[in-house]
């Protein structure tokens, strides 16, 4: 992970572009990543840990009526984070991650180990849909910020 975040703050202080991060299941281990990073202050504006459903409605203002409908763990949601998020931190790339990291929480339709990335990079928005196997909350959140930083990285290069 640390050499994957070495490489994204070298890219994207080069690119001059700046991140921003909305996190639920990762609980800020994604932010964490980027700010052990010397040199991420020129690169990393934001970061919310937005783990309640009250918090995604009250800080990133994702409408209530999404969460009761599809719930927290969805597309819907995570592409509401991530627009909210880029309107609220004003930067290049906005990312938002939402998920299930157990050992407990699943059920059939939403296991443990599914996890949305959503990003936003100008006016492109997209969100990709994992379901990790490994059951193991430390690994999901691992998986989680290593897809997340890869996403990051494609989109820039």
């Amino acid at each position: 992970m640390k050499k994957l975040s070495q490489k994204l703050v070298k890219l994207l202080r080069k690119r001059k572009l700046r991140v921003s991060f909305a996190e639920s299941c990762t609980g800020g281990l994604l932010s964490s990543s980027i700010t052990s990073i010397n040199g991420s202050s020129k690169v990393f504006t934001l970061g919310l840990v937005t783990y309640s459903n009250q918090s995604k409605i009250n800080t990133l203002k994702v409408p209530k009526k999404i969460i009761i409908k599809h719930g927290a763990v969805s597309y819907e949601t995570c592409i509401s984070m991530v627009k909210n998020l880029n309107r609220i931190s004003k930067t290049n790339i906005s990312v938002s991650v939402t998920g299930i990291a157990g050992p407990k929480g699943g059920t059939k339709q939403k296991p443990v180990g599914l996890v949305f990335i959503g990003i936003k990079k100008g006016k492109k928005v997209w969100v990709k849909k994992y379901l990790f196997k490994n059951k193991k909350r430390s690994s999901i959140q691992k998986s989680t910020v290593n897809k997340a930083l890869n996403l990051i990285l494609s989109s820039i290069k």
